[in-house]
């Protein structure tokens, strides 16, 4: 798919099938995740991928916005990791563009995501055991859109 086409096609999907992605596409938005530009280099940015049942139970707990999605990307990043300047840091721009790089290669391999900011951060780290230098940034439901999906 060409980029033109991935940028006009990705939405936000709000409904998403009881179909579960496949694993080598899971790895393929993950790959993109990984090769994300961040400041200096430094790749402060980190993923939890939640699709057991255990844990897309511990997703619900902390947001109402998973629209059944059947796995989860938890984006985090290293607040000790991320290139800082005085008061200033990079580690929350960081774990942006590497989400969208995910969001982007999602819709180039077939699959549907959302991006969520609804979610209680602190309850999260409880229910992961995140330690306090790995800051949650962000959600990203992924799965195959349903067929009722509202239309945004």
């Amino acid at each position: 798919m060409d980029f033109e086409t991935i940028i006009r096609k990705r939405t936000a999907t709000r409904k998403f099938s009881s179909n579960k992605p496949e694993e080598d596409k899971i790895k393929s938005v993950l790959e993109a995740f990984r090769l994300a530009p961040t400041a200096k280099n430094f790749q402060p940015q980190r993923v939890i991928v939640a699709k057991s049942d255990e844990a897309l139970a511990k997703i619900d707990k902390v947001s109402h916005c998973r629209y059944n999605a059947p796995v989860v990307f938890i984006v985090c990043s290293d607040k000790e990791v991320a290139f800082s300047n005085g008061n200033y840091s990079t580690y929350e721009m960081d774990a942006c563009i590497a989400t969208t790089q995910m969001m982007l290669e999602a819709v180039n391999v077939g699959l549907d995501t959302i991006w969520i900011e609804m979610f209680d951060k602190e309850a999260l780290k409880k229910e992961f055991s995140l330690p306090s230098n790995l800051e949650p940034i962000c959600l990203l439901p992924v799965g195959y859109k349903a067929s009722d999906c509202p239309v945004n």
